[in-house]
């Protein structure tokens, strides 16, 4: 359906069309000179009349619309600040409108440009350091306990978001391998399939526990699931190795009294909201540097954009200029077919010149008055360098 959207917007609508859709954003970037009518096709494509869609739109134009790209591909216009997945969805945007032939120079432009951006923002501020989600959180704190996340069983229960989100970042860090536990054993090898792991189901959780070095739980369940007890059978079957766990259910999945056990390494929701707290103040610190650094390239981008709409009256001023030289060109090789003096025809041909090209401008001037006549002067001053 996508690569269809952009064709309908390229049929009459838009010069050029790029989409951007993620879980909680879809914004479209268009070269057009009719923005409303782009927001009506919007409305009426996903068959909902104009005043439904109206109160959810923005409109950014020109320059507002350059710098809303490169806060979006540096992660400063997202929930959660300086998040990097947002850079790979507009690369990916980039390449579907490349590929439906709705990407031209300005769009292909301004996304390169966002991309460099979020390299520049990221690579010389914090914006993108530090730990800002429950599950990159209990990632990094992980790989802190152990030397290397690749030599360790990761055990998650549970098959919801947070699950789901825990997975893909472990996953990440190429653990020696992933199990996902679930009530319901289905849900368990769906989720377990995608990242390569294996899936068991709840009840069996006792027989599995000590083959896991790392446990992330995150259930809807009333009660604890992991008591004290259980733990403490796991740890003696695994001679006393190290457990690190995370709770990150509400309320609690594990008994408060494992974090009691020596070798286990208990974390709960409180214990990462902290953590993530400290790292989006960080973050936030480093927000000013990367909007001066998006500010800067925000005007260098529409210096280029001016600069190209110069384009089709620097083509006119130098066909103009062309059209002159072809003309006494000519009428100065007929001049020395005749026989004149060469030196002479050159000079009627430099004089000639030079009174076209000059004519314009001259006639212009004497044709001003007042304050346009001045500011015409200051203008043709500056243009030719004369002082």
């Amino acid at each position: 359906r996508l690569r269809e959207a952009l064709a309908e917007m390229k049929r009459g609508l838009a010069q050029e069309a790029a989409i951007l859709s993620t879980c909680n954003r879809t914004e479209l970037y268009v070269s057009s000179e009719q923005p409303q009518a782009v927001a009506a096709w919007l409305a009426q494509y996903h068959r909902l009349g104009p005043g439904e869609l109206a109160s959810y739109l923005y409109t950014f134009h020109k320059e507002q619309a350059v710098r809303h790209a490169f806060r979006v591909a540096s992660g400063l216009d997202s929930m959660v600040l300086g998040e990097p997945q947002i850079l790979g969805q507009m690369k990916e945007a980039a390449r579907a409108a490349e590929s439906a032939g709705t990407l031209g120079t300005v769009l292909h432009r301004l996304f390169q440009r966002s991309f460099a951006v979020a390299k520049e923002v990221r690579s010389t501020t914090r914006v993108g350091a530090n730990s800002v989600s429950m599950a990159t959180a209990a990632v990094k704190l992980a790989a802190r306990i152990f030397p290397s996340l690749k030599d360790q069983n990761v055990l998650l229960i549970g098959a919801g978001e947070m699950v789901e989100l825990c997975a893909t970042h472990f996953a990440a860090q190429g653990p020696a391998r992933l199990t996902v536990a679930n009530r319901t054993l289905e849900r368990a090898a769906r989720l377990a399939h995608r990242f390569n792991g294996r899936s068991i189901e709840l009840k069996s959780l006792a027989e599995h526990l000590h083959e896991h070095d790392i446990v992330v739980s995150s259930t809807a369940s009333s009660l604890p699931i992991l008591g004290k007890g259980l733990v403490e059978r796991a740890l003696r079957a695994r001679r006393r190795r190290p457990m690190f766990m995370v709770d990150l259910a509400v309320p609690r999945d594990i008994e408060p009294e494992v974090g009691e056990l020596d070798d286990v390494f208990l974390y709960t929701v409180d214990d990462l909201a902290e953590i993530v707290s400290l790292n989006l103040d960080a973050r936030r610190s480093a927000v000013d540097q990367a909007e001066a650094i998006i500010e800067s390239q925000v005007g260098q981008f529409m210096h280029w954009m001016q600069a190209r709409e110069s384009v089709p009256l620097i083509r006119a001023l130098r066909e103009h200029a062309e059209h002159a030289r072809r003309g006494e060109v000519e009428r100065a090789l007929k001049l020395l077919q005749r026989g004149e003096d060469a030196a002479l025809v050159l000079e009627s041909l430099s004089q000639a010149l030079t009174n076209k090209l000059m004519h314009g401008p001259t006639q212009a001037l004497n044709d001003a008055a007042g304050d346009e006549r001045r500011a015409l002067a200051d203008l043709l001053a500056r243009l030719f360098r004369i002082k």
